[in-house]
């Protein structure tokens, strides 16, 4: 077996509206309606299938919970646009921008929450 990319991963979510505005103003993402009233967020050639909690959805992770994902995104733009597109949206900074490691070398990241409280890393390579 060869594994070549992530195709998607699934957040619970408290509310999908509330995700939904967040993900597509804040990181750009598109909503995308699939499957019987599902909700998903496009990026790239990835994807976040969204769970409202409790989920309907089966199978779903042994313990699905709201706010535990630690994800990291990285933008095509430098790190300064990043931050000037976060201020301007009066997006808290959690931390950063910091150097960091990504899968393929150095990174500089800034970091942020969503609605839910799940940690967004936003990360820009040199």
């Amino acid at each position: 077996m060869e594994i070549d990319r992530l195709d998607h991963l699934v957040l619970t979510v408290r509310d999908l509206e509330e995700s939904c505005l967040f993900y597509e103003k804040v990181l750009g993402m598109r909503r995308e309606m699939f499957g019987e009233g599902r909700v998903a967020l496009n990026f790239g050639r990835q994807k976040i299938n969204l769970h409202p909690d409790p989920s309907p959805y089966a199978p779903k992770a042994k313990a699905p919970t709201v706010g535990s994902a630690d994800l990291c995104f990285v933008s095509a733009r430098p790190i300064e646009s990043v931050v000037a597109h976060l201020k301007g949206l009066e997006v808290v900074i959690e931390e950063g921008p910091v150097a960091r490691s990504g899968a393929l070398g150095p990174i500089t990241s800034v970091y942020v929450r969503d609605p839910d409280g799940n940690l967004i890393e936003i990360a820009s390579y040199a």
